[in-house]
């Protein structure tokens, strides 16, 4: 008898026991939860203080919300801008970050497997599958040299403004051998991009900004366009008699 009250007591203390373990357990998860859910509406609400959720990729996104953590205001980027040329199409812009030296241009890639490319070539080259599949992509520093172009066609003002090219690559990639690359174009992958940011704007001097109303405006114009979706369609056939189909070779 007193064995089985004792078993019995035993029992019942380990049951109590797993009972409080598996109740904390689950406040523990309901908090992380809670945490997880405050983090990404968080997220969220910093993303949408510059662009809105469905417009670009969400590599342009994550671009947004790392430079907005590390303290460059939501005011001084535009994302998606479509600047119109002269013959009525459109060029389209990732990403642009107003700083004290300049405007720094983005245009982001998304792309995993090697990476090969010179700033003078038409093409560059992505190697997947440790060799076997290459494919053929148009060259971002001539890509993105054209929107540089166009911007300057915007004003007097954004004709002697100083911009920096900056190419962003995304994704599981490996940048193995590019070269030749233009005085003012940096080419990185994500974890170092604000290395490249950091870099332009403490190794330049300060640019002469003769009406930074004129600049926002132009900007904040161009982003507009972007909702817009007849100037996104004029934007997709530019850039489709540009490229052609893409193409795999050995």
């Amino acid at each position: 008898m007193i064995f089985d009250m004792k078993t019995g007591l035993i029992i019942f203390i380990g049951a109590v026991i797993v009972f409080a373990a598996l109740l904390i357990l689950r406040m523990g998860q309901r908090n992380q939860k809670w945490e997880w859910e405050e983090h990404t509406k968080h997220n969220r609400q910093l993303i949408e203080s510059v662009t809105q959720m469905n417009r670009g990729t969400w590599s342009e996104r994550d671009l947004i919300l790392e430079l907005l953590k590390n303290g460059f205001n939501s005011g001084a980027l535009f994302h998606d801008l479509y600047l119109k040329k002269y013959n009525g199409r459109y060029t389209q812009i990732d990403l642009i970050l107003a700083t004290k030296v300049g405007l720094i241009v983005f245009e982001v890639k998304d792309y995993g497997g090697w990476i090969f490319g010179k700033g003078n070539q038409n093409q560059w080259t992505q190697v997947l599958a440790y060799g076997r599949d290459k494919y053929r992509f148009y060259n971002p520093v001539q890509q993105n040299a054209g929107h540089i172009k166009e911007l300057r066609k915007q004003s007097e003002q954004f004709g002697k403004l100083p911009m920096f090219s900056v190419i962003v690559f995304y994704g599981d990639c490996n940048l193995r051998d590019i070269s030749f690359i233009p005085n003012g174009t940096y080419v990185t992958t994500a974890h170092r991009v604000l290395d490249v940011v950091y870099t332009i704007i403490n190794n330049n001097p300060p640019a002469n900004y003769a009406d930074k109303h004129e600049v926002i405006r132009i900007l904040a114009n161009a982003v507009q366009n972007g909702a817009d979706a007849e100037s996104r369609k004029h934007h997709a056939e530019s850039v489709k008699d540009m490229l052609g189909k893409a193409c795999v070779f050995d």
